[in-house]
């Protein structure tokens, strides 16, 4: 004889097994989450026209490699302009070597002459003492000295004034070199930073910006994260956080096919000091109100793994 079952009695069967089934799939694991990892937005720290841009999404770069190039004619002209100015500073300072030649020149025949005049008062000192010539010729000869003495004097001092004088002109020119040498330096180092420069070794998540446009410094050009290690971001209850360290190596489950699971073997990497209401992620109200703590777990990547897939972990 056949049993005829009510749309009632059926109801009541299939949210038993639904509720088994719940109840095995939750003793598999103590927590779930969302799988994340260290995003870095790139962008230009120069604004100007995108000339190229070598970063499109899914492509894999490299720490330091140059992935683009900002347009730097400006800043290369600006450049060029300074260093013009600097050549010409050497056509403002005074070339005073001819007068300086000049001058030691006269400085020399003065003390020819000099040295003359001093043999010639020596002879003459000595014929007064034999009365073989005059006083007043040595007089005479001495106030030549005296005069040539003077005028060698005004010579030396001649001499002194031109140095000095042009000297301080040339410096004064020549203090313009400096500040004209760091602005040249500044430049470069601008010219430098048209570079754009991948930070890390990653995969492209997102390219926000194209060749031709036109960027804004501090302006996200693309979007990039190193995949090899992904973090499984769970919520532990205090009583679960008791059984829990860092450097703790954990069981990291995600969904293979309907009923089973890929197995991982992942690191916790950072736990929070700081407890908060359960995400509003979590379906149950019960739930909700109960004070988690945010763990973070680092798991190599086989490729499978992917930025926003739900993952669970075993704590034992």
């Amino acid at each position: 004889m056949k049993k005829h079952v009510t749309m009632k009695q059926f109801a009541a069967a299939t949210t038993l097994l639904l509720l088994a089934a719940c109840g095995n799939r939750a003793s598999m694991h103590d927590a779930s989450g969302v799988f994340e990892s260290d995003e870095v937005m790139v962008s230009t720290e120069i604004s100007g026209k995108l000339l190229s841009l070598q970063a499109t999404e899914g492509a894999k770069l490299s720490a330091g490699q140059v992935v683009g190039q900002v347009d730097d004619t400006n800043l290369d002209l600006q450049k060029q302009q300074v260093e013009a100015s600097i050549g010409a500073l050497s056509q403002k300072t005074y070339d005073v070597a001819p007068q300086l030649k000049l001058l030691r020149d006269q400085y020399a025949v003065q003390q020819t002459q000099l040295a003359s005049l001093e043999r010639d008062q020596q002879r003459f000192a000595t014929l007064v003492k034999a009365d073989a010539a005059t006083p007043k010729q040595l007089d005479d000869i001495e106030a030549q000295i005296k005069i040539l003495q003077k005028q060698m004097e005004v010579t030396s001092q001649q001499l002194a004034v031109q140095e000095s004088t042009t000297g301080t002109q040339n410096r004064g020119v020549l203090s313009e070199q400096a500040p004209l040498s760091k602005r040249a330096k500044q430049i470069e180092d601008l010219i430098n930073r048209t570079q754009i420069t991948n930070p890390i070794n990653g995969t492209v998540l997102t390219q926000y910006a194209h060749a031709g446009e036109v960027a804004q410094a501090g302006k996200a050009l693309y979007k990039i994260a190193n995949l090899d290690t992904l973090y499984l971001r769970a919520y532990l209850s205090a009583t679960q956080l008791s059984q829990v360290k860092l450097g703790q190596q954990i069981h990291v489950l995600i969904d293979d096919g309907a009923e089973k699971y890929k197995n991982y073997t992942g690191v916790v990497s950072w736990v929070s000091d700081k407890a908060e209401f359960t995400p509003k992620t979590v379906q149950t109200k019960e739930e909700r109100a109960n004070l988690v703590y945010a763990v973070k777990v680092r798991v190599p990547n086989d490729g499978f793994l992917k930025i926003g897939m739900y993952g669970e972990l075993k704590i034992k």
